[in-house]
């Protein structure tokens, strides 16, 4: 059902269903839809340098591996040096004592100096062993940097591309916050003073929306039932009124309800198209 009223000079207001009746909240109901926007674009911009770290955590991961290997490989290697020069003097040293022996006169000096070539020898293949070692540890961790390696290059690829999408993105929404906020000045200049005055006192202390729509006689705000009286009064969109329990001011869409009238002036049913309802 449509409902026309009469105006001097035949124009005629509609009020249509889903459309606020108080008229004063219109624009106000227009920023609170704006702002609620721009909130959500706000936060889903604030949001994106921690999904872009979270990205990045595999990759980071991939790098501390990576590193780890490569200097785990490096103090192999060098150690495997150390034992290489350990090895180099130690047979100097073997060879020298066998040299030696040609000068030994008694039989006791001989078995001493068999002794002591045979701890020599023990040393000799004990440092040998640490270089066998040094070289399967190195042989091994070598694979690992290969794996690593790979794991990085394909980390790397899917970050650079997960960065580009979330850069994009930003982008996108930057762009629509910088056009909702022109918008949302430029209605806040619709808006009476007072009333924006009071919906930014409000909307600062619900820290969600100031306004609440009313359906099937509760506030949509809190939930809660409002007294049958109180949402006539916001159907008839008169005055501004508030939710008694949540405080937020209320508004109702649709066709404000229907009063008895008596008969229709003359002079008035001229202004009304036949099969419309006063």
């Amino acid at each position: 059902m449509i409902l026309v009223r009469a105006v001097s000079g035949g124009r005629r207001h509609r009020l249509t269903h889903k459309e606020p009746v108080n008229l004063q909240l219109s624009p106000l109901i227009g920023l609170q839809k704006l702002d609620l926007r721009i909130a959500d674009l706000k936060e889903q911009r604030r949001k994106i340098p921690e999904r872009l770290e979270s990205k990045e955590a595999p990759l980071r991961e991939a790098k501390r591996v990576f590193q780890q290997a490569s200097a785990s490989v490096e103090a192999l290697i060098k150690e495997r040096r150390g034992h290489e020069k350990d090895l180099e003097a130690h047979e100097d040293r073997i060879d020298k004592m066998k040299d030696r022996a040609a000068q030994l006169k008694t039989n006791q000096e001989y078995q001493a100096h068999l002794f002591e070539v045979e701890l020599a020898n023990k040393k000799k293949g004990e440092i040998e062993e640490k270089i066998l070692l040094a070289m399967e540890q190195i042989e091994q961790i070598q694979r690992t940097i290969a794996d690593a390696q790979a794991k990085l290059q394909e980390s790397e690829v899917l970050f650079t591309a997960e960065k580009a999408t979330l850069e994009e993105k930003d982008r996108v929404l930057a762009a629509e916050l910088a056009e909702l906020e022109v918008k949302q000045t430029h209605l806040s200049g619709q808006v009476d003073k007072v009333l924006l005055l009071r919906y930014s006192k409000l909307k600062t202390t619900r820290k969600e929306q100031a306004l609440a729509l009313i359906k099937d006689g509760i506030c949509v705000g809190c939930r809660l039932h409002l007294p049958p009286q109180l949402v006539s009064q916001v159907k008839r969109g008169e005055d501004v009124h508030t939710c008694p329990y949540c405080y937020r001011i209320l508004y109702w869409e649709g066709e404000p309800p229907l009063e008895s009238k008596g008969p229709v002036d003359p002079d008035q049913a001229k202004n009304f198209e036949v099969g419309e309802s006063v």
